[in-house]
């Protein structure tokens, strides 16, 4: 009975004795996963695409209604709209002011630290403060701001203003505020509130301590919602003021009174100034020629060394300063032996005096405490101490 070898695969040699190999090749390897590499590559691709022609964000603008970061306010703004409140962002003065004269509108401020509080004080109609902005005094007569800050966390309006009653429970906290008279003062925190509304000569004015219930972090947590849209949804236009985008020079900021830092100088400044710079360079001028090259002078007396090694020794026993004559002496006596030694300059204590004694013959404790004990007791050991280490560097020096 005849047995069929069967016949080799294709693209596999046949082997001796009619076998052929299993073994993947690297073309079979390549058919198998090419599909796989193919749509990595396409997602590679479109992940670099996605970063290379998105559009660039730059860096966050907290309450701002054309941001779209957790501090920005995109999300109210796009509420507000939704329900037919017009909304117009500004980022000056000048502009805020232009919006005003268009008829009764609600101003809505976010920071007043590049504006001239007084300027916006003028401005009629409805105001929403956000956070203890400067010259609140200005925009909020009456309106005082503690010391002690609230932890922002879901509080109880307990107040009858409708804006934050129908809103019920909200994400407030931050500065609190001392409600003036005929004011309504409501999420209380300690002896004031956190929101704080009462009417004003052209409208109501509202102050709130944090405004990051109205952020887009934090809008739908809670009651936050309903009272940003209570407070700023009163069916009037809104006028919302933000910082500009491009902050102007220092100098440029307005003043207490909107002056800048040039109106705040005195007349004679400039003249100051100038005799000044004449002052100091008349003085420069003068003070320079006094001065002439550089004279080499001979020392008057020569002092040898040994004069001046027995004069400090003679300091050192006045003031009984054993321990740091001492440690002077041991301190060079180190430093000469290291090289005849063949040790590096930071060679440790150990390395020092293994070396010494296998060099000498001396006892490793007696080296040790020659150079690294404490310090003698009297006059006579450190004599003693100064007698052993010397004879240590001759022995040295003769090996």
């Amino acid at each position: 009975m005849s047995v069929l070898t069967p016949p080799p695969a294709t693209g596999a040699p046949a082997q001796a004795g009619g076998s052929y190999s299993t073994s993947p090749t690297a073309r079979s390897t390549w058919r198998g996963s090419r599909l796989i590499a193919l749509l990595g590559l396409i997602i590679v691709l479109v992940a670099i695409a996605g970063v290379l022609f998105s559009p660039q964000r730059g860096p966050s603008r907290p309450l701002d209604p054309d941001d779209t970061s957790l501090k920005g306010a995109k999300a109210l703004a796009e509420v507000l709209k939704s329900r037919g409140v017009a909304v117009d962002r500004v980022d000056s003065v000048q502009a805020a002011v232009d919006r005003a004269a268009t008829g009764n509108r609600l101003l809505l401020i976010t920071d007043v630290s590049y504006f001239n509080e007084y300027t916006l004080a003028t401005i009629q109609g409805d105001r929403l403060i956000l956070g203890d902005q400067p010259g609140l005094e200005t925009l909020a007569p009456g309106v005082r701001s503690e010391l002690a800050r609230a932890r922002t966390r879901s509080r109880e309006p307990e107040c009858g203003l409708p804006a934050a009653a129908a809103a019920g429970s909200a994400y407030v906290g931050g500065t609190v505020f001392t409600a003036p008279a005929g004011a309504t003062g409501c999420y209380p925190s300690g002896d004031g509130y956190v929101l704080v509304s009462f009417p004003n000569a052209g409208g109501t004015t509202t102050v709130v301590g944090d405004a990051s219930f109205m952020t887009n972090q934090f809008l739908a947590e809670d009651g936050n919602a309903a009272l940003a849209l209570n407070l700023i949804g009163t069916g009037k236009r809104v006028t919302w003021l933000v910082p500009p985008e491009n902050p102007p020079p220092i100098a440029e900021l307005p003043g207490e009174r909107g002056e800048s830092m040039y109106d705040l100088m005195p007349e004679s400044i400039r003249w100051t100034i100038y005799m000044s710079l004449i002052a100091l360079a008349v003085t420069a001028f003068w003070r320079g020629r006094r001065l002439g090259p550089v004279v080499t002078e001979k020392l008057p007396v020569v002092v040898r060394a040994a004069e001046t090694v027995e004069g400090r020794g003679r300091l050192y026993r006045a003031r009984r300063a054993r321990q740091r004559a001492a440690d002077a002496l041991r301190a060079g006596t180190i430093d000469r032996l290291k090289p005849r030694l063949g040790l590096a300059s930071g060679a440790g204590p150990h390395e020092v005096v293994a070396a010494l004694a296998a060099r000498t013959g001396e006892a490793s404790q007696q080296v040790g405490a020659a150079l690294y004990g404490p310090p003698p007791a009297d006059d006579a050991g450190l004599v003693g101490l100064a007698g052993y280490l010397d004879f240590i560097e001759r022995q040295v020096s003769e090996l």
